[in-house]
C-alpha cells in the first residue's frame, strides 16, 4: 500500500517524502530505504506520544523541521485510488489555492469526515458525523499551504482524544482562506477493513500494464504449466507441472508453487511456498507455506503464516492459532 501511494505522490511531481512511524519502527524503513526505487527522497519522522490524531502528524513534522513553510500534501498510507493526483496538484498551484480538498461520494459518510457544502463552496466539515451534511468524504489526500502550520499551533484535544485534521480544514473556512475540493471520479478506497484491502488489491491487479507482466528471466516455469492472462512471476520462483494460473495475478520471488491453481485477483509475496491448494481473490504476504487441497478465496494471509490440512497433524482437529480481529471460516 505504502508503495502505491508513494508510486502516485512521485507521479505528481513530489519528490521529498516523509512517512510518519511509530518510534523504533523498522520494518516500513526496510521496506521502502531511502526512496531511490521510487525515484524520491524519504525520510522518517516518528510521531511520538502515541497516536494523537491526523494534525498532529503535521505538527510533528513541523516540529521536526520537515515542513517549513512550503506548500505540501499530505497523504494517508491507507488510501489506494486510481485517479492521477498531477491535476489535483496542478489546480492547487494555478488556481492559487490555501488548501484543496479530495471528496468522493460514498454510501456511508458518517465514517469519515464530511464537508457541508453550499453555492459550490466548503463552509463546514465535521468528523464522523451521526447526521451528515452531505454524501461526500473527505479522502486522506490533501493540500495545504504555509496556514496549516499556523492551524496546528492551537489546537485542542477533541472529544475523541485526537487532535483532528478536521480541524485544519475548519481553520482554513474560518479565516476566509481559499478553500477548495476535487472530486475523485475514479476509484478510491479507505482501506480500514479486511474486505476493503481485497478489493482494493483486485482494482490495483485490473490496472496492471502490459509492461509489468510476464516471467523474470531468471524463474523457472515448467512446459507444462499453464498460464493464462495478465500474470507477473518474480526471479528465481518456480513454478512447477500441474500448475494453471489464471491472471490478473502477481507472485513474488523465490517462490514455489506446485499442483496448485491460482485464481484471479491473487497477490502473492516473496518466498512463499504453495502445494495442492487452490486460491483466488486473496492476498498473501512473504514466507507464507500453504498445502491444503481446500479452495482458498476472499483471503489474507500474513507474514511467515503456514496452512496445512487439518487430517496432516495428530490429534485431528483443526489447529489455530488467530491475531486480535480474526475472521476464520472452517
Amino acid at each position: 500500500m505504502l508503495a502505491y501511494a508513494i508510486d502516485k505522490i512521485v507521479a505528481a511531481g513530489v519528490t521529498d517524502i516523509a512517512i510518519n512511524v511509530n518510534p523504533g519502527e523498522t520494518e516500513i524503513r526496510e521496506a521502502c530505504g531511502d526512496g531511490s526505487q521510487f525515484g524520491c527522497q524519504l525520510t522518517y519522522i516518528e510521531q511520538k506520544g502515541g497516536a494523537k490524531g491526523l494534525a498532529h502528524i503535521v505538527k510533528n513534522a513541523k516540529d521536526h523541521g520537515f515542513l517549513d513553510g512550503t506548500p505540501f500534501l499530505m497523504y494517508l498510507g491507507d488510501n489506494i485510488l486510481l485517479a492521477d493526483l498531477s491535476a489535483m496538484v496542478q489546480r492547487f498551484k494555478n488556481d492559487n489555492m490555501n488548501c484543496l480538498l479530495a471528496l468522493s461520494k460514498v454510501p456511508d459518510p458518517e465514517r469519515f469526515g464530511v464537508p457541508e457544502i453550499v453555492d459550490g463552496r466548503i463552509i463546514r466539515v465535521e468528523e464522523k458525523p451521526s447526521a451528515p451534511k452531505s454524501d461526500y468524504a473527505i479522502t486522506g489526500i490533501y493540500l495545504y499551504d504555509k496556514h496549516a502550520l499556523d492551524a496546528v499551533e492551537n489546537m485542542t484535544l477533541s472529544h475523541r482524544g485526537e487532535y483532528e485534521i478536521t480541524d485544519i480544514h475548519q481553520y482554513y473556512i474560518d479565516n476566509n482562506l481559499n478553500i477548495g475540493y476535487e472530486e475523485i471520479t475514479g476509484w478510491w478506497k479507505d482501506t480500514g477493513k479486511p474486505k476493503d484491502l481485497l478489493i482494493g488489491n483486485q482494482f490495483i491487479l485490473d490496472e496492471i500494464k502490459t509492461g509489468d507482466v510476464g516471467v523474470h528471466a531468471e524463474a523457472n516455469v515448467a512446459h507444462n504449466a499453464n498460464i493464462q492472462g495478465k500474470v507477473a512471476i518474480g526471479k528465481g520462483t518456480v513454478i512447477a507441472d500441474g500448475v494453471l494460473i489464471r491472471g490478473p495475478v502477481t507472485i513474488g520471488d523465490n517462490c514455489v508453487i506446485h499442483n496448485s491453481y491460482i485464481g484471479p485477483y491473487t497477490s502473492i509475496g516473496n518466498n512463499c511456498e504453495i502445494y495442492q491448494t487452490e486460491i483466488e481473490h486473496s492476498i498473501v504476504f512473504d514466507d507464507v507455506t500453504i498445502k491444503c487441497p481446500k479452495r482458498i478465496a476472499d483471503s489474507i494471509i500474513g507474514k511467515g503464516a503456514t496452512v496445512v490440512a487439518a487430517n496432516d497433524t495428530k490429534p485431528s482437529g483443526h489447529k489455530l492459532v488467530i491475531g486480535d480481529n480474526s475472521l476464520v471460516e472452517l
